[in-house]
């Protein structure tokens, strides 16, 4: 008997290791705005896009692990989505394809020669019904393209082997320590100054024949070294360009890192852009070059959304008082505060942050934060739980600037400053690194 089963358990272990193997797909949808439309980031625009120097993409990765868990990575060329957005697009997912939310990563690279989308930085604009109609229009197209190559990557599940491992490039520099005009000399000098992520995580899907299907990397850095009226992905889509063409058979897709406060120094051209998107790219291939680890199965995820509380609420009367501001930021968002309470009878004193962990085998643990996370994040998580952790920013709602408690008590444009320009009624609590960071060590716990 003993030596039956012993027979019957050798037949059955190859069975059990195909089906802990790896599935992937990827699908891509061009999004473009296909109108001239007002652009995102700068609150200095005063006019829509006049032309297209590279498209816009969002580009989506499926993976499963052979034993019933599944999850979609979509990414997208564009500034930031807001909640209202991420929340229909989630919620068709989980009607069909029928995934859990958890499995369902949203995430953008923060280009700032993107499109206004739906409600993110709307505030910051004053445009008239021609270009309100156009944002809609064009927020409910992305949904549908977003469900779309959602389902695209999945149908497209095939066996694939995934690699990691983590690469550098250093032309971030961090923006609240370094005048801009002074990086160059500051930077032939040695003398840069502020806290800065340099890594570039890297990770690498083989289809059966070897070769890269899929590359996605990360890298915490503004994408502001174009200020100009085309559309193009900056220094992320010419990067995303590049992987493409050194790896012809493969998909690239830029996932930001928490680069709130770091920017690609010194900036303004297209020269610049395509040399920083180029940096990146040689980065992806030195970790490819060098050799990646192997991912073995399986794949955990979870989310959850906590209640970031705010430093101070306003009175209806300051906010009357507000919404006759010469100064236009002020009174927009003034009015659209009041317009809240007017609809809800209050202010809410908090707001819901989603936080996102995806763990791969025993290694590497993807963190998913929303909003713009600025440079401490990723350094006090890798440091607090090792250097196989990969932190995103930029995921499932661009809602604010995310400070660490540093930077809240230094304040400036990161610190708070931002708030009036994502309608947000004051800068967060003293406690927001706090919670943010205890519930990745919660998630990442539950997930071992």
């Amino acid at each position: 008997m003993q030596a039956l089963t012993f027979v019957v358990m050798v037949l059955l272990a190859p069975i059990a290791a195909r089906a802990a193997e790896w599935k992937a797909g990827v699908a891509r949808v061009k999004i473009t705005p296909s109108q001239p439309m007002w652009m995102s980031g700068y609150a200095s625009r005063d006019r829509p896009a006049e032309g297209t120097l590279i498209d816009l993409w969002a580009k989506a990765l499926a993976v499963d692990d052979g034993e019933g868990h599944r999850a979609v990575l979509v990414r997208m060329d564009l500034c930031g989505i807001d909640r209202g957005l991420s929340t229909r697009v989630c919620r068709r997912l989980q009607q069909q394809p029928r995934l859990d939310r958890a499995s369902i990563a949203l995430c953008v690279s923060h280009t700032h020669t993107g499109p206004v989308v739906g409600n993110n930085l709307r505030s910051m604009y004053a445009l008239d019904e021609r270009q309100a109609k156009l944002i809609d229009e064009y927020a409910a197209e992305l949904e549908g393209n977003l469900v779309k190559v959602a389902g695209e990557a999945l149908r497209a599940l095939a066996p694939v082997r995934i690699e990691w491992g983590v690469s550098k490039a250093t032309f971030a520099v961090n923006r609240r320590n370094n005048r801009e005009e002074e990086v160059t000399n500051l930077r032939e000098q040695g003398n840069l100054k502020g806290p800065v992520d340099h890594d570039l995580p890297v990770l690498v899907v083989r289809g059966g024949d070897g070769k890269p299907a899929a590359i996605v990397f990360t890298y915490a850095c503004h994408a502001t070294t174009l200020q100009f009226y085309q559309w193009s992905g900056d220094w992320p889509g010419f990067a995303q360009l590049e992987i493409e063409k050194a790896y012809p058979e493969a998909m690239a897709l830029f996932v930001a890192g928490c680069g709130a406060d770091q920017n690609p120094l010194p900036r303004r051209t297209v020269e610049l852009a395509r040399k920083y998107g180029g940096e990146a790219a040689s980065g992806v291939a030195a970790a490819i070059g060098t050799g990646l680890k192997p991912i073995e199965c399986p794949l955990r995820t979870s989310y959850s959304e906590i209640d970031l509380a705010f430093a101070a609420l306003p009175t209806h009367e300051q906010l009357e008082k507000d919404a006759q501001s010469k100064d236009r930021y002020v009174a927009s968002r003034a009015r659209l505060l009041l317009t809240t309470w007017d609809r809800d009878g209050k202010l809410s004193p908090t707001y819901p942050y989603p936080v996102q962990l995806w763990r791969l085998g025993s290694a590497p643990a993807l963190v998913l934060l929303g909003g713009q996370a600025v440079v401490d994040y990723s350094l006090r998580l890798k440091k607090e739980l090792g250097p196989a952790t990969w932190v995103a920013a930029y995921s499932n709602d661009v809602m604010a600037y995310i400070p660490s408690r540093r930077v809240l008590d230094e304040g400036g444009y990161e610190g708070g400053g931002a708030m009036v320009y994502y309608g947000l009624p004051s800068p967060w609590g003293p406690q927001v690194e706090e919670k943010i960071v205890s519930e990745v060590h919660r998630q990442t716990s539950d997930n071992r």
